[in-house]
């Protein structure tokens, strides 16, 4: 989310202030960690301290510009962050808002249906078997589903 222009190893790690790239590179590469459960964390967390029965969420996409082509879900698309169609993946993101503040809570990757249709693409970007094409509403009904699960305490305003 920092304003470096490349996100790899080295970049990140001179962001960080590290001299070598290593630790970066093993977060990047090999570490093994359960990103849904780090999902979950940070909404019990923003809970803790923003929760009351007041908050909205907000629901965006967001696009992140590429050069390459292994990223998951990287395709030639309509880029809103530059607002010209061009090489980049999009977010869904759901943000928590509240008097006191407001953080993203919960993210999907759009995946294009190019990207689905090719199943040893996916394979080499990690992407498991189980995972079919979304539209964009669709992954943010899917985590409007998953606060509606968990309980979160929103204001249903106009009902």
């Amino acid at each position: 989310m920092s304003d470096t222009e490349r996100k790899n190893g080295w970049q990140l790690a001179e962001h960080a202030r590290e001299a070598r790239p290593d630790g970066m590179q093993r977060l990047l590469s090999s570490a093994v960690w359960d990103t849904d459960g780090v999902r979950d964390d940070l909404r019990t967390y923003t809970l803790e301290y923003l929760g009351n029965q007041s908050a909205i969420v907000v629901i965006d996409e967001t696009s992140f510009p590429k050069q390459g082509k292994k990223s998951a879900g990287v395709g030639v698309q309509y880029c809103g962050t530059t607002g010209q169609v061009e090489n980049c993946q999009v977010g869904v993101f759901l943000s928590y808002v509240t008097a006191k503040g407001h953080t993203p809570i919960s993210r999907e990757l759009y995946l294009p249906l190019d990207w689905i249709e090719d199943r040893d693409r996916c394979r080499a970007a990690g992407i498991p078997e189980s995972v079919r094409f979304q539209t964009r509403p669709e992954l943010a009904v899917q985590m409007l589903e998953r606060l509606w699960k968990a309980a979160v305490p929103i204001c249903l305003c106009g009902s």
